[in-house]
């Protein structure tokens, strides 16, 4: 509210969000080794593509491109085919293993309707080709900027096995503080958190289970720590943007503290005896802790402590500080690392080039579309642009932090693929979701609660349904639990299914609308649709529904969204209800006219803003209504039947007795006929 020159309070409408002239989305990629489980559906993939789908009609399609891909190297892929082959259950090259499942990948995602301009595969066919250039590229630049590192580690060596161990085959307990992880690899947990090898707590090899020695080898890692205070400046800046959510910022700033180690408090005389060896830090006392904290000013002086600590026999914890980002490593299936000073033949390590894999997809996707790939910069580098990536909360660390601070390191340099860029590199906006739990359990392939493939739940349920279901769980705000009837063994037949229940929405009330209007206009109109002037309180509805809506998709508030569709489309609901009755009751052709115009445009309205989320319904409307594609553009959001008809009447496609827009899975008309 404000005043005006008279002193009378008036209302000022909230600006408009604004948003790019151009787009990338990224969906996250999965690993190589499996199939898709409902998460990777539910917690990225389904959000992922309502904002693309959203952006399409907003921005033009050609200004979007939405893109994602296997993830096809990297030690979990190796182990796991290792693994299948010695037990009998695989025949193929790992190149087979990994294609079988992108294929499978993609067929699901096809399924669930993700609008994908590229689901590519890092290590298979065309995009391969594109991404190692594109990688050799990255890290060359990287190199040529300073800020990357040789250093000789500490690597796990299976003295029975004769050979080094990669980073899921060696096992141990988590090192970082207040991370109570069993599954702790060479250098990450299962939770995302990152150490250096030799910090791992109780190792174990894959192989042989016996308990590995470390043995030195030299990688190249990127200075992490250096972009210590540009992180944090940047953590400052997107703590006041309205579209990042404090989920994101709050769990980037964990790993921006200085160097810590705790230690038990019973260890204390263990320490006091070696503390003067240790180089030079600050203690501090934990009250009602169990440890205390000793602080360093520096990360190479937490690591030389570390090493005393270990020599005489100390436990400790370290704390979530930035460490070296390791770019290479010396398993065999990977992209190949460029030679930047002579050393041996390197691959690069499977989670930095699966951060610049959305650029070589991209590249890949203009190559489709018969354009230069040099164009990748007016995506990627542009200021007009921006690259919006949905992640899991798991993978905050490396999105949020390694790539963001590579991304950084380019800064003033060329495009990735192009000669002089017209701007930097665009550091993305983060869309991460808490966890989508099942039956109130962190489901995870590798835990002891087993995820539902995303595939077996179309058994249950059409792909709208649980898309809508999805978007309405609230995941931005909070973990939230997916409890699918059919696989609740604690559900009673009278349970409503929390996830039919939220289709209600739209294969009842919308689908009501929707065929009264059709049949009303076929019984009075000869199937002619009545175009005329739209009531001001009926306008002024659509635009409040449509500037709501707006505002929470910017802000990736996706169970907002449904919310305002879930209002409008019953109070349309309502409106027609009451007047058609009015109608009928009165025989009142005017009334009935005037209520199709106005209904209609809340048909229009609602259509618009449900088609990115319920795509396949929200086509079959345009099919009915016979109008072109210019329908979804929202630079005429605001417009009324009228502007696409040229303000006469419109012929509507004749639609059949008990047609539905939006319909139910087969297996819900059984579970009722049983009933």
């Amino acid at each position: 509210m404000g005043k005006d020159n008279n002193n009378e309070f008036v209302k000022r409408e909230i600006p408009r969000p604004e948003f790019p002239k151009r787009a990338i989305i990224t969906g996250g990629m999965p690993y190589g080794n499996k199939t898709l489980h409902f998460g990777h559906i539910g917690g990225v993939f389904v959000f992922a593509d309502v904002y693309a789908r959203f952006l399409r009609d907003r921005l033009g399609e050609e200004n979007v491109i939405f893109v994602s891909g296997t993830d096809c190297y990297g030690s979990p892929i190796a182990e796991g085919y290792r693994k299948l082959v010695a037990e009998g259950k695989f025949e193929g090259s790992i190149q087979d293993f990994v294609r079988s499942n992108h294929e499978a990948q993609k067929k699901t995602l096809d399924d669930y309707m993700i609008s994908l301009d590229k689901f590519g595969a890092s290590g298979l066919g065309e995009t391969a080709k594109i991404h190692d250039e594109v990688s050799d590229i990255f890290i060359r630049r990287l190199y040529e900027n300073g800020f990357l590192k040789r250093i000789a580690n500490k690597q796990f060596y299976d003295e029975k096995a004769g050979c080094f161990l990669n980073g899921r085959q060696v096992i141990g307990k988590c090192p970082v503080d207040g991370c109570n992880s069993e599954k702790g690899y060479a250098d990450e947990c299962d939770l995302g958190h990152q150490y250096m090898p030799e910090n791992l707590i109780d190792p174990k090899s894959t192989l042989t289970g016996e308990t590995p020695v470390m043995k030195d080898v030299y990688n190249w890692y990127f200075d992490l720590p250096a972009f210590n205070g540009l992180m944090k400046e940047y953590v400052e800046h997107i703590s006041k943007q309205k579209n990042v959510r404090p989920l994101v910022t709050k769990t980037i700033s964990e790993f921006l503290n200085d160097p810590v180690i705790h230690i038990k408090n019973e260890l204390l005389e263990k320490y006091e005896a070696v503390k003067g060896e240790m180089p030079e830090h600050e203690f501090i006392e934990e009250k009602k802790k169990p440890s205390f904290t000793i602080k360093f000013g520096k990360l190479d002086d937490m690591n030389k402590a570390c090493e005393i600590l270990s020599a005489n026999g100390i436990r400790f914890r370290t704390g979530k500080t930035l460490v070296p980002f390791r770019l290479t490593g010396n398993i065999e299936w990977g992209v190949k690392a460029p030679n930047l000073e002579g050393e041996e033949p390197l691959t690069v390590w499977v989670w930095p080039e699966s951060l610049w894999a959305p650029i070589s997809f991209t590249a890949s996707v203009l190559k489709d579309r018969g354009r230069d790939m040099k164009e990748v910069t007016d995506f990627w580098c542009s200021k007009d642009a921006q690259v919006y990536q949905f992640i899991g909360a798991d993978n905050i660390y490396f999105y949020g932090v390694a790539e963001m601070a590579m991304f950084m390191a380019l800064q003033g340099k060329e495009g990735i693929v192009s000669d002089p860029a017209d701007g930097d590199m665009q550091l993305p906006v983060l869309c991460a979701n808490n966890h989508i739990l099942f039956l109130d359990k962190k489901a995870s392939s590798s835990g002891s609660v087993k995820p539902p493939m995303a595939a077996d739940l179309l058994n249950y349920y059409t792909p709208e349904q649980l898309r809508m279901h999805y978007l309405g769980l609230g995941l931005g705000q909070r973990s939230v639990s997916f409890q699918p009837k059919p696989l609740n063994p604690e559900a009673k037949p009278e349970d409503a299914d929390p996830v039919v229940k939220d289709g209600f929405l739209l294969s009842n009330v919308f689908n009501r609308i929707i065929r009264t209007c059709f049949y009303t206009t076929q019984k009075y109109y000869d199937g002619m649709m009545p175009v005329g002037e739209v009531d001001e309180q009926v306008l002024a509805d659509a635009k409040k529904a449509i500037l709501d809506y707006e505002r929470f998709m910017y802000r990736f508030e996706f169970h907002q969204a449904t919310y305002v569709l879930d209002s409008y489309i019953r109070k349309a609901s309502k409106y027609m209800a009451k007047n058609f009755g009015d109608a009928d009751k009165n025989e009142d052709s005017e009334l009935r006219r005037k209520t199709l115009i106005n209904v209609f445009h809340m048909i229009r309205t609602a259509a618009v803003l449900l088609h990115p989320m319920a795509p396949k319904g929200t086509e079959m409307i345009l099919e009915y209504l016979q109008l072109d594609k210019s329908f979804w553009s929202w630079d005429k959001i605001f417009d009324t039947m009228a502007s696409f008809t040229d303000g006469k009447d419109h012929k509507l496609k004749f639609l059949e007795p008990r047609v539905d827009f939006f319909t139910r899975h087969p297996s819900q008309f059984a579970a009722e006929e049983a009933e």
